[in-house]
């Protein structure tokens, strides 16, 4: 995965940031985004999207990830914000928000498909997450993050099941929301099973 990384190092990039997002298909709960600086020549071989990788896995490099990175940093954008502005801008928004906090300088960002407006020029790459370090880091820390949010979020509402779906449109989950309806500041209520649900309360 490192070669990836590689290519676009010179005599004037010489330190990448990677950047992905966690949660942009839930119903409910806010997107997580992640940026992350790895070393230059960084190996470990595990690091891969963390939609391949166990939960047990996740949080093993998760912690890694912070004790190696030069810099990291994780954001959010809830869901009334993703109501109003969309999921892909709330996406953007997380990213550069993520990105702008880093505390180390960077010189280029490379991102999962999305591009983003930063200080350093960004090149969205399609399967990023599978193919760089760096953003594959970056899609475990917003993972790892989103998952804790939202197992926080299930001692709250526990009807809503929110520690095992995490907020993805389950059958359990779809069940609950059409029971007790969705609730407000947590749900996306732009999304269509939350529209159809909204009727019948």
């Amino acid at each position: 995965m490192l070669e990836g990384e590689k290519k676009y190092y010179s005599d004037s990039i010489k330190v990448i940031a990677g950047a992905d997002e966690a949660g942009r298909g839930c119903l409910a709960g806010p997107v997580f985004a992640a940026a992350v600086i790895l070393p230059i020549n960084y190996i470990n071989n595990d690091i891969n999207d963390s939609k391949q990788l166990t939960n047990k896995k996740r949080r093993e490099l998760a912690e890694i990830i912070k004790r190696d990175a030069l810099s990291y940093s994780v954001k959010m954008v809830d869901a009334p914000t993703i109501d109003e502005i969309n999921i892909l801008e709330a996406s953007r928004l997380a990213m550069k928000e993520a990105i702008e906090s880093l505390s180390v300088p960077f010189d280029l960002v490379l991102t999962d498909a999305v591009t983003v407006n930063t200080t350093a020029p960004c090149i969205p790459l399609i399967k990023g997450d599978a193919t760089y370090m760096c953003i594959a880091a970056a899609s475990i820390l917003a993972k790892v993050s989103r998952d804790d949010y939202m197992i926080e979020l299930d001692q709250k509402y526990p009807e809503y099941g929110f520690k095992s779906n995490k907020g993805y449109g389950t059958k359990k989950h779809l069940e609950a929301i059409d029971t007790y309806g969705p609730i407000k500041g947590i749900h996306r209520f732009s999304y269509g099973p939350i529209c159809r649900s909204i009727k019948l309360f």
